[in-house]
């Protein structure tokens, strides 16, 4: 595979607009089918999208939280379930980053550059709860490991051409072993059945005994050892997928009331946007859709801050400050979604349209973690400056 390789921020930000277009155009289709969405990744991988977070000294962009914010909110404002698929490999590029050795920046980097891709195998189901892993990564006299395990949720491991696998080591330690997506012992199965964000594909991946080589296998408990924003990356594109759906929700209610909808009765005009009630409560979504935006990008340009001067202080921010923005856009996201119907009358709940892919989207993506701990750790750091605990999901 080759793949373009961008140059900068603002290449970065034109190739999502157009990509975003482009996906925009069969998103309803694609969801209706559960069309799984190969010839779009790998227009995106071809685009170089995937490489832009690859540091300069290796050839890539190397761009902000800012700009890979904004690119998946593009992205999501067209098609929520493609947006979805690259947020573990930007994650999991940011593990080699802080945790990889020379030999393994400059193999992965490189991998990424020519278009490859990253999936995951990091949740499990059936555990005392989500931090409870067990999958084990046990280790060989060689040095190298083998691994058993069974993932769920492995949002982008059917595309992948690289899947990281949080493990348990040594210690019961957490390591991050990078496999092939056609290891011996490697099973992705396509079970995936979520009302909402339906062709993620993000189904289960069996590890029975792969091998993985030692150079393959990363520790990433060492990231919570001090201050890092591993967490609060992670969560800004989850923020962003979240406004993004909101964002895609409002266009696609405000067309169907410009061209589809009719005035009530009593309002006395002409068309629908013309209702002044309906009018009043667009004002009121754009809001919840312009303060979620403000918010990602305050949240972004607080872990860029962070990134260039890292600290206890500064990581507890930048986290805070991405908690404040996954709240904000989760309650837009599904509000908004939801509001669609309400403002575009009877016939948009016609399920032909399948305009309420927006609401299942919104739906389950926001179910990923509960923005009530966000508040929680928000109140206490305002109130008492308690700092957020570093367990990658903040």
């Amino acid at each position: 595979m080759t793949a373009h390789v961008i140059a900068d921020d603002a290449e970065a930000l034109a190739v999502a607009a157009a990509l975003a277009e482009e996906f925009r155009a069969g998103a309803c289709a694609r969801d209706v089918e559960r069309r799984l969405p190969r010839a779009e990744l790998d227009r995106l991988s071809a685009s170089g999208l995937l490489a832009v977070t690859v540091p300069a000294e290796h050839g890539g962009a190397d761009v902000g939280a800012t700009t890979l914010a904004e690119v998946f909110r593009l992205l999501a404002s067209a098609d929520a379930s493609l947006a979805q698929i690259p947020q573990s490999h930007f994650a999991y590029v940011n593990v080699i980053r802080r945790q990889g050795t020379e030999e393994q920046r400059k193999f992965f980097f490189a991998e990424l550059l020519a278009g490859r891709r990253f999936g995951n195998a990091q949740s499990e189901a059936g555990t005392k709860h989500v931090q409870d892993i067990r999958t084990r990564l046990e280790p060989r006299p060689d040095g190298s490991y083998v691994l058993t395990g069974v993932k769920h949720y492995s949002t982008g491991a059917l595309f992948a051409d690289w899947i990281p696998v949080l493990a348990r080591a040594e210690e019961d330690r957490l390591h991050v072993a990078y496999v092939p997506r056609d290891a011996p012992g490697l099973t992705v199965v396509d079970d995936w059945d979520g009302l909402g964000q339906r062709t993620t594909a993000s189904g289960t991946v069996r590890l029975d005994g792969v091998e993985v080589p030692a150079d393959r296998v990363l520790p990433h408990h060492l990231t919570f050892e001090g201050p890092q924003l591993h967490g609060a990356v992670a969560q800004l594109l989850h923020a962003a997928i979240d406004a993004g759906i909101a964002s895609g929700a409002l266009a696609e209610a405000a067309e169907f009331v410009r061209t589809k909808s009719r005035p009530w009765f009593e309002s006395g005009v002409d068309t629908a946007a013309e209702d002044p009630l309906l009018i009043q409560r667009f004002g009121e979504l754009a809001l919840q859709v312009r303060a979620s935006e403000a918010l990602l990008r305050e949240a972004a340009r607080a872990v860029d801050s962070a990134q260039a001067d890292l600290t206890d202080d500064s990581a507890a921010a930048a986290s805070i400050a991405v908690a404040a923005a996954k709240v904000q856009a989760a309650r837009a996201a599904v509000e908004v979604a939801s509001a669609l119907f309400e403002v575009s009358g009877t016939r948009s709940a016609l399920n032909s349209l399948n305009l309420h892919r927006h609401w299942r989207d919104a739906r389950t993506h926001t179910l990923h973690d509960p923005t009530r701990w966000k508040v929680q750790h928000i109140g206490r750091y305002v109130l008492n400056g308690t700092r957020p605990p570093r367990h990658g999901l903040l």
